[in-house]
């Protein structure tokens, strides 16, 4: 049985989230491989007898898989013509996109034949897009399990693994390898962590334990610490000292729009005035010349919290491509991938945040549930070397 969509975990989500899996690929099967290889030194060279991925969209005898998409056609969207449907649940592509995806890729479930993109769509129809699988960026599909037992689940995600499918991604996600690893079981992942976040994260083995795992994170009773490389030398206090409670930033955040003096509305949160309530409780572990770890303890969840407070307290997390380098910089990763230059000016090649606790209840039981995840090698080996490139 597929898995279950998991919500919308607040603490920090995906850099990917807004892409869709039909988005093109327009570069040459030969560059693309070869910017893939390139890719996957630069970001996993460190790791030895790690699945990659670079064959996960191929069947044994070497032909792609395919890739679908569902969409039933909501009530209140009844009437609209196809083509105009489909850019209000894809409104990242443009018409043209839309009416090649029309041609070629699209049918209404039952009906093997193409239909117009000005043929109105009506409540309840399911429309599907199926092509066949491309190569997708190289990443971790190698994990190991922090806890097990019959309800529960919790697993030390990879950086680079996102969780669920984007453009980019959708046979190297969490989801997939996850139904490869244990078919037939009827997991649910309770919440979520951006693709280039380490550590715990919580699945649950049956509906029922999902509800009760589900629900006591949505009702914060679930007890989170992060551990983040920064740039700098917080004046905060050091968790081997007695200087007392840990320092509190208290910073409401907001989505950035179109007014902001941003070039990523959307996805950059800005903290200030207009925002939500927000608050993060951090304390030093560790300095190191010009790098310092820190614990964070999120008090509220909101996207991106950790990332942009630390920023907007002016110690940025060690490789944030978006809040420790800015929206050019950003941009240019989006566009390019992560390339020699770019892994010089961020210093690593993922951003320095791992889930390193979770504390939940157990479903069944009156009990407590902890589960630690080591920070990884690569990020103690950058905090110990001062920040010089390891991988």
């Amino acid at each position: 049985m597929p898995l279950a969509p998991a919500p919308v975990d607040d603490d920090d989500d995906d850099l990917d989230d807004d892409e869709d899996v039909v988005a093109d690929d327009e570069v040459a099967p030969a560059a693309a491989g070869d910017r893939r290889a390139a890719e996957a030194a630069l970001l996993y060279g460190h790791l030895r007898g790690v699945d990659l991925g670079l064959d996960a969209h191929l069947h044994a005898d070497g032909s792609p898989r395919i890739v679908e998409r569902r969409f039933v056609v909501a009530d209140e969207l009844a009437g609209h013509r196809l083509d105009h449907y489909l850019k209000r649940m894809i409104p990242r592509l443009s018409r043209t996109r839309i009416q090649a995806i029309v041609r070629t890729q699209l049918r209404r479930d039952g009906d093997d034949r193409p239909p117009k993109p000005s043929s109105p769509v009506a409540a309840g129809e399911t429309y599907v897009i199926r092509r066949a699988a491309r190569p997708e960026p190289p990443c971790p599909r190698t994990f190991a399990v922090l806890h097990d037992d019959d309800d529960v689940l919790v697993i030390d995600k990879p950086a680079g693994l996102p969780v669920h499918a984007s453009a980019k991604f959708y046979f190297n996600t969490l989801t997939r390898v996850l139904s490869e690893r244990f078919p037939g079981a009827r997991l649910q992942i309770c919440h979520r962590l951006d693709r280039e976040t380490s550590g715990a994260l919580v699945i649950a083995r049956s509906p029922e334990a999902a509800a009760v795992v589900k629900g006591a994170f949505a009702a914060k009773q679930v007890a989170k610490a992060y551990l983040a490389i920064v740039h700098g030398q917080p004046p905060w206090p050091d968790e081997s000292s007695d200087d007392g409670p840990a320092h509190v930033i208290d910073l409401p955040l907001r989505l950035s729009t179109e007014r902001d003096p941003t070039r990523v509305p959307g996805v950059r949160m800005i903290a200030g005035a207009g925002g939500l309530p927000s608050v993060t409780r951090v304390r030093v572990v560790e300095r190191a010349g010009a790098l310092a770890l820190v614990r964070c303890i999120p008090v509220t969840g909101r996207q991106h919290q950790i990332r942009a407070h630390l920023a907007a307290a002016g110690f940025p997390i060690a490789g944030d491509k978006l809040y420790a380098h800015g929206d050019e910089a950003f941009m240019r990763f989006c566009d390019t991938g992560l390339t020699p230059d770019l892994v010089r000016l961020f210093g690593l090649p993922r951003q320095a945040l791992h889930a390193a606790r979770v504390r939940f209840p157990h479903p069944r039981y009156s009990k407590q549930i902890q589960v630690d995840s080591p920070i990884p090698e690569e990020l103690f080996d950058f905090l110990r070397r001062g920040g010089a490139r390891v991988c």
